[in-house]
């Protein structure tokens, strides 16, 4: 990915606030709007008189707060985390179409929560209760694991191929995931498997108020990371000498930024299933929209574009429409299919006027 961060426009630093309020102002008005969609309609007025009577018996509360509230919470945190998380791996692998999905993270966080299940099936649910679920914290740990030992795997991988052999090897390593997932549902009960199905469509919907104590604190702690590393990447966009040349320690920093990649995709695909594209086509739209490569100024811009493209999905798939086929992931590659393949003819022509 060759990106210049040593000069500017200073117009990227005028309009930053600007861009960054409104960004705000459309994730409020997104998530307005995906409280009020469903199956029964709500006004404005009715989702404001159900979050004002947060406690009560009252329909509209029960509605917004006990039923929507938290798949739309759950989308702005899964959006920002996972686009935070590409950021991370596209600037970690200098990589433009690096995401915790594309390198194969996602389909590793999916085969340890499909090992949990199968535990929890083959033990049974007396001895292991909190891995039976898709919920449990067991499952978030099994998905930490896996998610863990693809991106060691790839980043030890990425010392000796290029670009295109490392996303490709990420592609083979998530099909192996998918098969190895398979084969390990054959042992779980038709019932589990089903759940299991449901889980890998992906949606924010099947997040209840008790899992927010288990995926909201490694989220922060992610978050938290990729500030503070944030001037070192910015050096690392340069090149590995540059960045030591400035007293970065370029073999610790792969490794703090890798946790905290663990730490905003696993528990969002634990909980959520494998959301595609979000990390791979939001830190795009960051950059051209803010002007500028520093990973300073990206963090707050990507983090409001994906919880922003997350609740848009969201509210596609939410729409009381007649017949409900629609996942999430279906919406998310209708919208970010396109702008790969943009991405994928820019680079193309860019090496062509180069030569």
């Amino acid at each position: 990915m060759s990106v210049s961060v040593v000069a500017e426009p200073a117009r990227a630093t005028v309009r930053a606030p600007v861009i960054l309020l409104g960004l705000i102002a459309a994730v409020v008005g997104a998530a307005l709007a995906s409280l009020m969609i469903g199956q029964v309609m709500l006004t404005p007025g009715q989702v404001l008189a159900g979050l004002g009577a947060i406690g009560t018996d009252s329909i509209d509360a029960r509605i917004v707060v006990d039923l929507r509230l938290p798949r739309v919470m759950v989308a702005v945190l899964a959006g920002s985390a996972l686009g935070l998380a590409g950021l991370l791996m596209q600037t970690l692998f200098r990589n433009p179409l690096a995401d915790a999905w594309s390198l194969g993270l996602m389909a590793g966080g999916q085969f340890g929560a499909a090992l949990v299940v199968v535990a929890g099936a083959v033990v049974g649910p007396g001895a292991l209760m909190i891995l039976t679920g898709l919920s449990g914290l067991g499952v978030v740990l099994g998905s930490v694991l896996g998610t863990l030992g693809v991106a060691l795997a790839m980043s030890a991988m990425a010392r000796r191929v290029g670009t295109v052999t490392l996303l490709v090897l990420g592609l083979m390593l998530g099909f192996l995931a998918q098969g190895l997932i398979s084969v390990l549902l054959h042992f779980t009960t038709r019932s589990q498997g089903r759940v299991f199905a449901a889980w890998n469509d992906a949606t924010f919907a099947g997040v209840v108020w008790s899992d927010f104590a288990t995926l909201v604190p490694p989220l922060v702690i992610g978050l938290v990371a990729a500030v503070a590393l944030a001037k070192p990447l910015t050096a690392l966009l340069l090149g590995d000498t540059y960045a030591e040349s400035l007293g970065v320690n370029v073999a610790r920093l792969r490794r703090l930024v890798l946790g905290a990649t663990i730490l905003l995709a696993a528990p969002v695909t634990a909980f959520c299933g494998p959301v595609a594209f979000i990390g791979l086509i939001v830190p795009h739209l960051a950059r051209g929209l803010i002007g500028s490569a520093r990973i300073g100024a990206l963090i707050p811009a990507t983090a409001l574009l994906g919880a922003l493209l997350a609740l848009v999905a969201d509210f596609v798939v939410h729409l009381p429409w007649d017949q409900h086929f629609l996942h999430l992931n279906a919406i998310l590659a209708i919208l970010g299919a396109p702008v790969v393949i943009l991405l994928l003819l820019r680079s193309r022509s860019l090496r062509a006027s180069e030569t």
